[in-house]
Parts: C-alpha cells; sequence; structure tokens
C-alpha cells in the first residue's frame, strides 16, 4: 500500500518514512510521532484513534456553505447528515433542497450536486428530506436514508447516473451505518427500531429496540443516528430520550453510554442527540443539537466534556447552531453540519 509516499512493508514490524516512526501492529499503523493510530479494515476505512486528550481549535473553519440558505451550489439549506472520505471529500444530505452535495478539499466555494436537486418527489432521480449518507467503497456509491420517501435508495458516485436504486422501502430511515462486513444498518423513527440488512435483503433483523416507543433499556424514543464498532455494537442516538444507548450484537436491551439523566445541559445531559461517532479507544463524540455543541464521552464515564462551542447557539467561528451530523477524517480534525447556521465548519485537532 502506498499514498503520498506512506508505506507499510508488512515484512516489517517497524517502518520510517517522511522522517517519522510506524509501527505495525496487526491490522494496525502506529504513528507515534503525531499519537494516533490508523486502522486499515477489510474495506480499506480509516478509524483514527484520537488521543484521550486530544484538544481542538475552538474557532472552525467553513468548508461547505457558510452563504445562507440556499440551494445555488455554494449554499446549503440545513445540512443534516454527512460523510468524510479518505481524500477528505465531504458528502453531505442538503435536507430542505432535497439533494446531496459533494465538496472536495481545498474547495470550498462551490459543491457538486450528486444525487437529487430536482426537485422534492418520489422518483429514482429525486429526493425528498434525505438525513444521513455514507460511502459504499465496494461498489463506490452513496447509500442515502430519503426520510421523506420511506426508503434507502443506493447512487453510483460514476459522473454518468441518472438515478438510484431502492435497497430498502417502507421505513422512515433517519441513519445508516455499514459494518466492515458490509451489512447496513438503519434506523427506523416510525418503528422506534434499529434493524440489520444483508444487501438487498428487504426486511432486515432487528438489532436496537422494536418495543415500543418508550425509555426503557429495551426501547427507543425517535432513534437518530447510528455507529457501528469493529465488534458490532451499535451506538443509537435515541433523540427524544435525550441519550446514547450502546446495542451489543445479539444483546435484548442497551446499556447508556451518554446522558439519559433528562433532558438539559449539565455535563452528565444531553438535549436531542443527534450524530455520533466512535473512535477505536471506544470514546463517543455526539452532536448535542438542543445544546449547540460537541460532547466527547470516554467508555464508563457518568459525564462528558465539552470539546467544541458550548456557547450560546450563534454563528461565530466559535459557535453551533443546533449541529447535526458529525465525522472525523484520518487525522482526526472534526467535521460539523451546523444545520441552522446552513455550514459544515471543520475544526482542527491540536
Amino acid at each position: 500500500m502506498s499514498k503520498n509516499n506512506l508505506r507499510c512493508v508488512f515484512w516489517s514490524s517497524t517502518i520510517c518514512t517522511n522522517n517519522q516512526i510506524y509501527e505495525i501492529i496487526d491490522d494496525a499503523l502506529i504513528d507515534w510521532e503525531n499519537n494516533h493510530s490508523m486502522i486499515y479494515e477489510k474495506e480499506k476505512r480509516i478509524n483514527v484513534n484520537i488521543p484521550p486528550n486530544a484538544k481542538w481549535t475552538q474557532n472552525g473553519v467553513i468548508i461547505a456553505g457558510g452563504h445562507g440558505g440556499g440551494d445555488a451550489t455554494n449554499q446549503l439549506f440545513w445540512p443534516y447528515g454527512l460523510f468524510v472520505d479518505d481524500d477528505q471529500t465531504v458528502v453531505i444530505t442538503d435536507w430542505l433542497n432535497n439533494r446531496v452535495m459533494q465538496w472536495k478539499n481545498g474547495d470550498t466555494t462551490n459543491g457538486q450536486v450528486v444525487d437529487g436537486g430536482k426537485g422534492a418527489g418520489n422518483e429514482l432521480h429525486q429526493l425528498s428530506w434525505p438525513t444521513d449518507v455514507l460511502i459504499d467503497k465496494e461498489t463506490d456509491s452513496l447509500i442515502i436514508c430519503d426520510q421523506g420517501n420511506r426508503r434507502v435508495i443506493r447512487w453510483s458516485r460514476r459522473s454518468d447516473t441518472t438515478q438510484g436504486e431502492i435497497l430498502i422501502d417502507h421505513i422512515s430511515c433517519y441513519g445508516v451505518a455499514m459494518d466492515e462486513q458490509r451489512y447496513l444498518y438503519a434506523s427506523d423513527t416510525r418503528e422506534d427500531e434499529v434493524r440489520r440488512y444483508q444487501l438487498g435483503e428487504k426486511n432486515g433483523t432487528l438489532v436496537a429496540g422494536g418495543n415500543g416507543q418508550g425509555d426503557g433499556l429495551n426501547q427507543l424514543n425517535m432513534p437518530r443516528y447510528l455507529f457501528v464498532d469493529r465488534d458490532h455494537s451499535v451506538y443509537v442516538s435515541d433523540e427524544c430520550n435525550h441519550r446514547v444507548i450502546k446495542w451489543v450484537e445479539g444483546a435484548t436491551e442497551g446499556t447508556v453510554v451518554a446522558g439519559g439523566q433528562g433532558q438539559g445541559n449539565a455535563l452528565t445531559q444531553l438535549s436531542y442527540p443527534n450524530g455520533i461517532f466512535v473512535d477505536t479507544l471506544g470514546t463517543l463524540y455526539v452532536a448535542d443539537w438542543g445544546n449547540h455543541r460537541v460532547m466527547r464521552w470516554t467508555q464508563g464515564a457518568k459525564e462528558g466534556t465539552v470539546i467544541v462551542s458550548g456557547n450560546d447557539g450563534g454563528e461565530g467561528a466559535n459557535q453551533l447552531n443546533r449541529p447535526c451530523g458529525l465525522c472525523f477524517d484520518r487525522q482526526g480534525n472534526l467535521y460539523v453540519a451546523d444545520t441552522k447556521n446552513n455550514r459544515v465548519q471543520r475544526f482542527s485537532i491540536e
């Protein structure tokens, strides 16, 4: 493997390149210079092992939108979910514009419409209120929660693509995730459950919730975004229960890993949590929508820490206004869909 002169030499236990020292441990490439590791999984996805004491710049940089709500290619109108590719290309569900936008790294002027953008509708070339997106590297396609049409669709990233393909229908999907075996996970806000699907399968297997709406450990109340770790545990932002709950594979109930102490702004609380991310240390990051902040919860912690914003909602570089989706790139930089500010901000790791 080689990219930008970074090489993995699999017959050696240690690598020196670009004046930095790396060490291979099983499937991990440890970067001792920058104090983080990059885990190369079967699909060549990279999860950054962020140091527990990491900090991020408090002034974000706008990398998409930021020109008011609108449908021009330099605008967004309530961005929701986002996905950051290995080359720092950012794909964003542009909710009120009924489209998915792509911004390439370094091009902060104009994005590219990669799906939808032809008015709200249920034709295969249209979207209606898309909420989440991921990149399936195996097929070089986007998998999109088309919320208003109650379906999950796949859209090839090839430039000649004119319409999508329905993967799952009759589902009030809000969040999607994919594991390394290419099982697809989707949250269903109508049924208050999460299901796992083999691609091509329509019914799926229940993996979280499904016991009616409620706040029991075997229940969910408006499940939003998802994260699936390497052990196939499913993390769910359980929005109206103001918590994030983890369901180990095969479990009949979950474990609260953040919030769950009622709605509020204390460090033990969340307010309508949305986007979530879990690093390779098991540290959880949460877009705390109602509190205009991003929080970090280490494993077993009873309270979190604020890593970005936490000020009253506003449009300053150090502020967020209803953050929704979040993601990290391979360097550990944080990307946040700053929904009511109609922009995506990047907060660089220090």
